[in-house]
């Protein structure tokens, strides 16, 4: 097995610390995909003089990607050097959302929070998150209406899973990494259970209304009777499916050359990949109220014995 770790670098700027290029302000899905095929194309072209003059034996994708001592591949190499905000880190309010793909069993998902937070640190050079926004896999708001959508949403995801995994941000919160938790597409139904088995609720549940209408009354009296701000997002909650994945690292001329196509002997590694999370950070100006950093970080895992 190999973890492989696929950033897009400041999606909002050009800097020094990936090859970054600017990123439309679009749909989440649609801008993850976006900025990292962006940041493959840039990275590739940015070392091509190098694997031009490099050893016969080192491959081009050996060039723009890095194989750490513990086994995991970045894709891009990152240059951590350039990493870390213009301004001091207490000029800044620090977000994430850490979207937990489909699939993934709840006994790794520690692992891979701690990986994505790591992540986005050492990026921005800080120590403290103020807002981490989970988005628990099979979570949607959807309906014909808002009484609808609040309906169907409490038969979604598996509660037991979500409290379980939640213990997990409850540690990051009380040692003081994490300053406030929030949760995404949860209705009046599922917060109240959720709030009901949790030691720290969440303090912001964000909700996607376009396709549905308008924040149902029931959600929105739970929400003032605990304290819980409710954001409106238009994130995509399937947003880096398995096939979207393989696409992007794939041979053909929109993929990356990561990975092999199906023939004997192809060029590229084989094998079955599967994306496990991808964090969205932010920061935001405090006294301006812009976003000076946004950027990416996925994880998923290449099983090459399939």
């Amino acid at each position: 097995m190999t973890q492989l770790v696929l950033s897009t670098g400041n999606v909002m700027s050009t800097g020094p610390s990936i090859i970054r290029k600017p990123g439309a302000a679009t749909r989440s899905n649609l801008e993850l995909v976006n900025s990292l095929r962006d940041a493959f194309i840039a990275a590739q072209q940015d070392y091509a003089l190098q694997a031009n003059g490099a050893a016969n034996h080192i491959s081009a994708l050996d060039i723009w990607t890095e194989r750490t001592k513990n086994g995991e591949l970045y894709i891009p190499k990152i240059n951590w050097s350039g990493a870390g905000l213009r301004d001091d880190a207490s000029q800044y309010e620090i977000t994430v959302k850490l979207f937990l793909l489909p699939d993934t069993p709840v006994q790794e998902r520690e692992a891979y929070v701690t990986r994505a937070l790591d992540l986005v640190r050492r990026e921005l050079k800080i120590e403290k998150i103020h807002l981490l926004v989970v988005s628990f896999p099979g979570m949607s708001f959807e309906g014909d209406c808002e009484w609808e959508a609040d309906k169907l949403n409490a038969q979604q995801g598996s509660l037991d899973e979500e409290i379980a995994t939640w213990a997990i941000f409850e540690k990051l919160h009380t040692s003081g990494l994490v300053e406030r938790l929030g949760v995404s597409e949860f209705g009046s139904e599922k917060l109240d259970a959720f709030i009901r088995r949790t030691a720290v609720p969440p303090a912001v549940d964000q909700i996607n209304l376009k396709n549905c209408c308008k924040v149902p009354p029931p959600l929105k009296q739970l929400a003032e009777k605990h304290g819980v701000e409710l954001n409106v997002h238009t994130d995509c909650t399937d947003i880096l499916p398995n096939g979207t994945l393989r696409e992007l690292l794939g041979p053909s001329p929109a993929g990356a050359g990561v990975l092999a196509d199906t023939k004997a002997g192809a060029d590229g590694l084989k094998g079955e990949v599967r994306p496990q999370w991808v964090a969205r950070y932010m920061a935001f100006v405090k006294d301006r109220g812009v976003i000076e950093n946004k950027g990416y970080f996925a994880g998923a895992e290449l099983d090459e014995t399939l």
